[in-house]
C-alpha cells in the first residue's frame, strides 16, 4: 500500500504483481536517448574505465551526448539471504579484470506503476550510476546524488523519466558542469521492515541506510571519476526528498560530512503523519510465512524464498502491515520537527519546494458536503485523526468558497471538480499538510537558524493534465532534469509527456529551471534572479515557476494561505507524530 505522505511518482498509481525476474542481459538494458543537438568534438575511448577501491570499472562513451555513462556499479553487497533485513554491508572484495558498467542494473523489488516500464526486477539490486561530461576526468566537478520517488513502495534509478543526459548538457552548456548519481535503494517490506525484533536488532529504516551507504562509497570514490567528494548535493522528490530530509536530520542531525547541499522537491524533513509502527505486523507476516513460531522471525523469514516472500509481500494481507520509515532511536531519534526547532540539522543550504496543487494527488474523492469534510478529518487515518474541535479549525482555515488566502493557480474558479462539491477545499487541506506546510517550516527553520534556503513554488500545468487536476504532485520532474524528449513517460495509462504540446515557454522554462538546479549544485545558490527565503521566523520570498508569464516566474511572499498552514504548524507536536 503506497502510504498517503509519499505518493508515487504517477497520479494514477496502483499495485501491480512482481515477480521474480533475473539480472539484466550484458548489454544496454535501456539504451540512452538520440541527442538533443550535434554531437561535441573530441576523441574519446568508447569503454572509458576509472580505478576506484575495489578495482577497475568500465564504462561505455556516448558520442551523441559527449558524456561517459558507469552504469550498475555496486556499492554494497548483494542484500540477499543472510543479509536479507539486514543494514547493507560495504562490499568486501576486489575484481582483478575490469567491472562491466555498461548497462543499468535491475531495479529494486517495488509494487506499482513506476516498475511497469522496467521488469527487471530483484533482491540484489544495491547499485548506483554515474554520468559525467567527457574530458573531465581529472576535474574536481561538483556532484548531484539523486534518490527516485515512489512512496517507498516502487520505483527506481533506472526510470528513464531521471534520464540525466539532458542535465548534465546542460551544466556544460552554461559552463556550470557536474556529474550526476542516481541509486536504487530497498523497498517496501525488504526496505522497511516493522517490528520490535527489527527495532532491537538495529534493522529498520534500511532503505534510507541504504542511500546512505551510498553516500559513503561517492565520499571515498567520485574522485576517480573526476568528482569533488567535497561538493556533493542531495538531492530527491516525493519520497526521495523525504529521503532527503531523513538524512539532513539523521542520527540526531550528525554531520557526516557526505553532502554540502540538500535538493528538497515536494518532500522534506518534516512529516506530519506517523513513524509509529504496527506492532504486530512483522509476528503477522512470520506466521502467514511459517516463521510464526521461530525465535528469531528476521533469521527465519531471511530463508523464505523469494517468490514466496514476494508474493506475500504483493497481497492485501502483506500490503495492509505499512512497511514503512519508523523511530527506532538510532536512524531516526525522534521528532523531527523538533529537532529543527533545535537546529539539530545538518547545517547545509538547501532549495526546497512544493507544487500549487499538490492536494489533487493526496486528498481523497468524493468530499461533496462540509459534513463530508469533517468526518474525513475526524476518521481519516491519513496523515492523522483530529479531534472535532480540531476538525472545526480546519473548517474555519479552509472555507467553502476557498478565496480567501488562495494560491494564484491555474485550478478553474469553480469549487466543483469530478472529484466532489467540497474537493477543491478538502484538497487544499490534503496538500498543505502532507508537503506545503511542512515545506514551509522547514524554509522558516533554516531561516530561523541563519542556513541559506531557496525555497520555490512550481505553478505550471503539463501538457496532458485536466484543468480541474491543477499543477500537481511530480509535474516538475520534467523540467528539472529538462527532459524535453519526453523520456519515460507515454505509457498508457501510467503518464503523458508534458511537452506534448510544443508550447515554446514549456521549453524555455525546462531550460530555466535545469540551469537553476546545476546552479545550486555548481555553487550552493541558484542564480542571482532567487531571493534567499530571508529573515528568522515570519514569512520569507518563494521563486515562482509559471510558464505562463512573463520572465518564467516572479517572487511571492510566502504568506498565501496563512490560515491554514500556520494552523497546521502549530501542532507540529501537539497532533502530530512527527
Amino acid at each position: 500500500m503506497v502510504l498517503s505522505t509519499w505518493l508515487s511518482a504517477s497520479l494514477w498509481a496502483c499495485a501491480t504483481l512482481a515477480a521474480p525476474h533475473p539480472p539484466p542481459p550484458s548489454g544496454p538494458a535501456h539504451p540512452l536517448p538520440p541527442p538533443p543537438g550535434p554531437p561535441a568534438p573530441g576523441h574519446y575511448p568508447t569503454s572509458p574505465t576509472v580505478k576506484v577501491k575495489n578495482g577497475t570499472i568500465e564504462g561505455v562513451h556516448s558520442a551523441e551526448y559527449n558524456q561517459d555513462y558507469f552504469l550498475g556499479v555496486p556499492f554494497a553487497q548483494p542484500p540477499v539471504g543472510p543479509l536479507r533485513f539486514r543494514v547493507p554491508q560495504s562490499i568486501n572484495t576486489s575484481w582483478t579484470a575490469p567491472y562491466s558498467a555498461k548497462s543499468y542494473p535491475a531495479a529494486c523489488v517495488g509494487y506499482g506503476s513506476d516498475d511497469w516500464p522496467y521488469p527487471s526486477l530483484s533482491e540484489d539490486c544495491l547499485y548506483l550510476n554515474v554520468v559525467r561530461p567527457s574530458g573531465y576526468e581529472h576535474s574536481n566537478l561538483p556532484v548531484g546524488f539523486w534518490i527516485h520517488g515512489g512512496g517507498l513502495t516502487q520505483g527506481s534509478s533506472i526510470d528513464q523519466r531521471y534520464n540525466f543526459s539532458a542535465i548534465v548538457q546542460r551544466s556544460v552548456a552554461i559552463g556550470k558542469p557536474i556529474i550526476a548519481v542516481s541509486v536504487n535503494y530497498r523497498l517496501s517490506m525488504w526496505g522497511f521492515p516493522v517490528g520490535d525484533e527489527v527495532v532491537e536488532s538495529g534493522n529498520a529504516n534500511l532503505g534510507f541506510r541504504d542511500q546512505r551507504l551510498g553516500m559513503h562509497w561517492v565520499k571515498e570514490n567520485i574522485a576517480a571519476f573526476g568528482g569533488d567528494p567535497s561538493k556533493v548535493t542531495i538531492w530527491g522528490e516525493s519520497a526521495g526528498g523525504l529521503s532527503v530530509g531523513m538524512h539532513l536530520t539523521a542520527y540526531g542531525g550528525r554531520d557526516d560530512e557526505i553532502f554540502s547541499g540538500a535538493i528538497m522537491q515536494s518532500g522534506n524533513p518534516i512529516n506530519y503523519g506517523t513513524f509509529e509502527y504496527n506492532k504486530s505486523a512483522l509476528q503477522t507476516a512470520a506466521s502467514q510465512l511459517g516463521c510464526g513460531n521461530a525465535t528469531s522471525k528476521l533469521d527465519c523469514l531471511r530463508t523464505v524464498p523469494f517468490s514466496t516472500l514476494n508474493g506475500f509481500i504483493n497481497s492485501t494481507a502483506g500490503a495492509a502491515l505499512r512497511w514503512s520509515p519508523i523511530i527506532d532511536g538510532d536512524f531516526i531519534q525522534g521528532k523531527t520537527s523538533v529537532q529543527l526547532q533545535k537546529g539539530a540539522f545538518v547545517h547545509v543550504p538547501i532549495l526546497d519546494g512544493a507544487n500549487s496543487d499538490e492536494g489533487t494527488a493526496f486528498g481523497p474523492s468524493g468530499v461533496k458536503t462540509s459534513a463530508d469534510f469533517a468526518k474525513l478529518l475526524e476518521t481519516a487515518r491519513q496523515p492523522v485523526t483530529l479531534t472535532s474541535t480540531q476538525a472545526t479549525q480546519v473548517l474555519a482555515a479552509y472555507p467553502a468558497d476557498m478565496k480567501s488566502g488562495l494560491v494564484p493557480t491555474a485550478l478553474p474558479a469553480s469549487a466543483t471538480t469530478p472529484k466532489g462539491a467540497m474537493n477543491r477545499r478538502s484538497d487544499a487541506y490534503y496538500g498543505d499538510v502532507t508537503m506545503i506546510a511542512p515545506r514551509r517550516k522547514t524554509c522558516q527553520e533554516w531561516s530561523a537558524h541563519s542556513v541559506p534556503a531557496y525555497c520555490y513554488r512550481f505553478n505550471t500545468i503539463p501538457f496532458g493534465l485536466p484543468p480541474y487536476i491543477g499543477v500537481t504532485h511530480f509535474q516538475e520532474v520534467a523540467f528539472v532534469f529538462d527532459n524535453k524528449a519526453g523520456l519515460g513517460y507515454g505509457f498508457p495509462g501510467v503518464s503523458v509527456n508534458p511537452f506534448g504540446g510544443n508550447v515554446t515557454s514549456y521549453f524555455e522554462l525546462a531550460d530555466t529551471m535545469s540551469a537553476a538546479w546545476v546552479a545550486f549544485i555548481h555553487d550552493g545558490k541558484p542564480q542571482e534572479y532567487w531571493p534567499v527565503y530571508g529573515g528568522k521566523g515570519g514569512d520569507g520570498m518563494n521563486w515562482v515557476f509559471d510558464a505562463n508569464v512573463t520572465g518564467l516566474g516572479f517572487a511571492e511572499k510566502d504568506d498565501w494561505r496563512k490560515e491554514g498552514i500556520d494552523l497546521i504548524n502549530s501542532w507540529n507536536e501537539e497532533v502530530y507524530m512527527r
